[in-house]
């Protein structure tokens, strides 16, 4: 069987009460092995959907519901390998992220070894999104796919309605452990088993319903005293030292300074409480972070060996990032906020587009393998890739673009929002304002990247002092 897995996600979720606005939120970039791969951003409606689903990858088949919902998806552009949407929200207001490539052991896979012909990240989304009307809703029909079918790799997957965030991780070939997070909570997962104290008797968790006893059984547990599934399923490796902790070690130093932690630390928690209101932007940022203001910035002033010891999360392999939102202070018509960027993060905005629609605009739709500037894949990547050839030299016009970038969407967004009322025809409503985000977006990527050439060309080492 051919593999092809995004193992290099991070993920960020924030409970209702955590954030600013009384959104819930779920986010993650979405990594690859590769530095290239267009995306599209899409709308799945219910005759598109599939009733009968083969896996490219896997090939398992499996029958799907006649009822399935409308859905928006971001799959990959060439289709060899399947079509990976990736994140969603579906026209009941849930939304869902799948998947952050996980650790496992040994011991685990001993236990329930993984199944060749099962589903993986390719396929959950297409079989899970369309079919629920909950983020809890979200979680069980998964773990009964799971139960059913197996899992030939280790994902966690992420829910949420506007009400709730839920957290998922598989274990092994066919077991699962989900977490509800708590409303004025949030996470910062990378890939790695995230999931730490876990409670079996509470009505904010889910598994598998054999799982206690086959850690009994089998003898999985380290510890003495507690059930931690990172240390029973998880990994405590060198490369989480240099790969995956640091990573949770800076998101969790943004969102609160005043601990001190060491980034090496594989026991960070998984639940953790803000000093502040967690807003879009903070997620934009630490999503698209280097470790700034430390000496294992990329483009900081550290020694190289300090630049190179940690996998940052901002990364070339940021594919696309997504920010899924369900707000709490709007009708639930235009309830659903699929905040969206392609390419690596440091030189690009996430554009908040509505999910209520059939249809997405042309320039986030349209990518190809073939480079084209007037699409946002291919024009963010060259734009982080000229901005990666002198960080320090761009990046005030970096931020100069980002915030004029996003105050114009806010604008727009509370400006959508506040004429959405008594709209006859709501979904061309929002696919109008959509078409002016995305309009808004490429105007301004693309006065960026022109800024940069015309300002970097009087910085080519190809020159020399005297003019003729």
């Amino acid at each position: 069987m051919e593999k092809r897995i995004k193992g290099s996600c991070t993920t960020i979720l924030v409970g209702k009460d955590a954030s600013i606005d009384g959104s819930t939120i779920i986010s993650r970039n979405d990594d690859g092995h590769e530095a290239l791969d267009p995306q599209r951003f899409v709308v799945v409606s219910p005759d598109e959907q599939p009733r009968h689903y083969e896996s490219v990858i896997s090939k398992v088949q499996i029958d799907l519901p006649d009822n399935p919902l409308r859905y928006s998806s971001i799959p990959n552009s060439i289709l060899t390998n399947g079509i990976w949407p990736a994140a969603g929200i579906n026209s009941e207001n849930v939304g869902m992220s799948a998947t952050e490539t996980i650790t496992t052991n040994p011991r685990v896979l001993g236990m329930d070894p993984f199944v060749e012909d099962g589903i993986g990240e390719e396929d959950i989304v297409t079989l899970v999104l369309p079919y629920i009307h909950s983020a809890k809703e979200g979680v069980q029909r998964l773990g009964a796919l799971l139960k059913e079918y197996g899992t030939y790799e280790p994902n966690g997957i992420a829910f949420n309605d506007n009400k709730e965030v839920w957290w998922l991780e598989t274990i092994g070939g066919h077991h699962f452990a989900a977490v509800r997070i708590p409303d004025d909570a949030y996470v910062v997962a990378p890939n790695r088993m995230n999931i730490d104290e876990f409670d079996f008797d509470s009505s904010d968790t889910l598994c598998s319903d054999d799982l206690l006893d086959l850690i009994k059984k089998y003898n999985l547990n380290p510890d003495f005293d507690k059930y931690n599934l990172r240390h029973i399923f998880g990994s405590a490796s060198i490369k989480d030292t240099v790969y995956n902790n640091p990573r949770t070690w800076y998101g969790q130093r943004f969102f609160n300074p005043e601990i001190e932690n060491d980034p090496m630390d594989a026991d960070l928690p998984f639940i953790c409480h803000a000093n502040r209101k967690i807003s879009i932007e903070d997620v934009k940022f630490v999503l698209s972070s280097h470790f700034e203001n430390t000496k294992y910035d990329p483009y900081g002033s550290g020694t190289e060996d300090e630049k190179t010891m940690f996998r940052p999360i901002g990364i070339n392999r940021n594919h696309n990032v997504h920010i899924l939102q369900i707000r709490n202070n709007v009708p639930s018509e235009i309830a659903g906020i699929q905040w969206l960027a392609y390419g690596a993060n440091t030189f690009n905005t996430v554009v908040p587009f509505y999910t209520n629609i059939t249809d997405t605009p042309a320039c986030y739709k349209d990518a190809t393998g073939t480079f084209d500037l007037n699409n946002m894949y291919w024009l963010s990547c060259t734009t982080a890739l000229l901005g990666d050839t002198d960080y320090d030299f761009y990046v005030d016009m970096r931020n100069d673009y980002e915030l004029d970038t996003m105050s114009s969407f806010r604008k727009l967004q509370n400006d959508t929002d506040e004429k959405a009322s008594g709209q006859k025809d709501i979904s061309k409503f929002l696919e109008e304002a959509n078409d002016k985000l995305a309009n808004d977006a490429l105007k301004r990527q693309t006065k960026l990247l022109g800024d940069m050439v015309i300002a970097g060309s009087e910085h080519m080492k190809l020159r020399y002092n005297l003019n003729d």
